[in-house]
């Protein structure tokens, strides 16, 4: 795929053939090759032809080939005239990073991390399948598709400050569970509260560097503090939303007036019936998603402080933020100097609202949302914060991880034999695991360096570093 260097951070894709607008991908010259070598440009491209879109179709630098629409792509499309797309959300609807901070220090839960990993692992289901302590019946799952991480709040799971700093306040508006089927609902029933498979996680880690000093005491950071990160989403009701309206909307597209350049980004007009019920059913499982992370995250809370004998003054655990990354959102941006009302899809990429944005909690909104970027397993985490030049250039957008450089095959192939665990161990990581495979999928040459996709979106200014975590004990699924 042809395309020109507009700087050291950025390569933009010119219009050709059927593209509606350009393609611009951010990277540097260290991350081009990997991108070179597969065809997630092609996908930057497609995504261009879509009705609606507006200004460009973007990608950030974790970016990797995904359905549809590439991983790490973001894509804006006028409420009005432009389209929504499962594609363009992924399979893991609302899939997202919670990280809450603590009073405590490595010296006050050495002596204990073995004890802390294996509590964590039986308190935290993990796996492909996993179920959860909490059993809903029909009207309590309804409850939470439309209440999100309220529904676990008020079931004595968390504080109201959580949903202060959770965005969208956990719960997102035109939720209706009507629109999810019932082998959707079947499945989410018992998963509530597990963490999943794959680069799902929960990690508890150190802050082991502050590059910025005002944001990281505004996000209540320190060196040397000990922090709780998790990662999941919204398990098989979400995969099974995906699911259901791709077969919709893969039948619907052959009466679009358009011609798809790929059938995995079958689409509706938003505002077409079809496009509607998908966002309800997909804001049903980002709810579900918001309240599944503030359960996990209760359960860690609960967890330190039994194997710790602490009571909750002493662990003074609190939440930081909740990123999402697979959404389609509702949005107000400017473009080309005027107010648009847009749906901005984010997949694999993280929201970056900047200072003084009125849906950037009150706490944070001199300095701009915290973003949440982690890496693989056995590297180090970043925390960032969303910037002026985000809402100007990319919708408020920037990367959500490492992104991966091999499938998951290529990796069991290329760490066969080795000992992933002891290898981690040797660089002072505790590891439980559920599944045969699970660590030789995610050994850390799978991905790119979280480091140098940090740095590009640093450099180009639409999201800046504020603190790296180094995790200690992962729990993975």
């Amino acid at each position: 795929m042809p395309y020109e260097t507009l700087d050291e951070c950025r390569i933009e894709i010119p219009r050709t053939g059927a593209m509606r607008v350009p393609g611009r991908v951010y990277t540097s010259p260290l991350l081009l090759p990997h991108l070179e070598a597969e065809q997630a440009l092609v996908q930057v491209a497609n995504v261009a032809t879509l009705p609606g879109i507006v200004s460009a179709s973007l990608a950030m630098p974790d970016i990797h080939w995904g359905y549809g629409f590439p991983i790490g792509g973001v894509a804006a499309f006028d409420e009005e005239e432009g389209i929504i797309s499962p594609g363009g959300v992924g399979y893991d609807i609302n899939c997202g990073v919670r990280l809450a901070a603590t009073g405590l220090t490595l010296d006050d839960i050495r002596p204990r991390l073995e004890k802390l990993a294996d509590a964590l692992f039986a308190a935290v289901p993990s796996g492909v399948g996993s179920t959860g302590f909490v059993k809903l019946s029909k009207s309590d799952q309804k409850k939470v598709l439309t209440s999100g991480s309220r529904w676990a709040v008020e079931e004595g799971m968390g504080s109201a400050s959580d949903l202060d700093n959770t965005e969208e306040g956990g719960a997102m508006a035109g939720a209706d569970p009507g629109a999810v089927s019932e082998k959707a609902l079947a499945r989410g029933r018992d998963q509530l509260g597990t963490l999943g498979s794959g680069n799902h996680f929960l990690e508890v880690g150190l802050v082991e560097e502050i590059y910025d000093e005002e944001a990281a005491g505004v996000f209540g950071l320190a060196p040397g503090m000990v922090t709780v990160l998790l990662h999941s989403g919204s398990r098989g009701l979400g995969y099974q939303v995906c699911d259901d309206y791709l077969s919709l909307m893969t039948r619907h597209a052959k009466n679009l007036p358009f011609v798809l350049p790929d059938r995995q980004l079958s689409c509706a007009f938003f505002g077409s019936e079809e496009g509607r019920r998908y966002f309800s059913a997909m804001a049903a499982a980002a709810n579900y998603a918001w309240a599944n992370r503030q359960i996990l995250m209760h359960q860690a809370r609960e967890t330190l402080m039994r194997v710790l004998s602490i009571s909750p003054r002493d662990l003074s655990m609190r939440l930081v933020y909740d990123v999402t990354h697979n959404i389609a959102k509702r949005e107000r941006h400017l473009v080309d100097g005027k107010p648009r009302r847009l749906l901005v899809h984010r997949k694999g990429a993280t929201r970056a609202f900047g200072p003084g944005h009125e849906d950037v909690c009150a706490a944070y909104r001199k300095v701009g949302q915290p973003v949440l970027v982690p890496g693989d397993m056995g590297r180090y985490s970043y925390v960032l914060k969303g910037t002026a030049r985000a809402m100007e250039e990319t919708f408020g957008s920037t990367c959500h991880g490492a992104g991966r450089l091999m499938s998951r095959n290529a990796a069991v192939k290329e760490s066969r034999g080795r000992a992933i665990h002891k290898e981690l161990l040797s660089r002072g990581i505790i590891v439980r695991w559920t599944g045969r495979l699970t660590l030789e999928e995610e050994v850390s040459e799978a991905y790119k360096d979280v480091s140098d996709v940090v740095e590009v979106v640093h450099r180009a200014g639409i999201s800046e570093k504020v603190a790296r975590l180094k995790p200690l004990i992962v729990v993975k699924g």
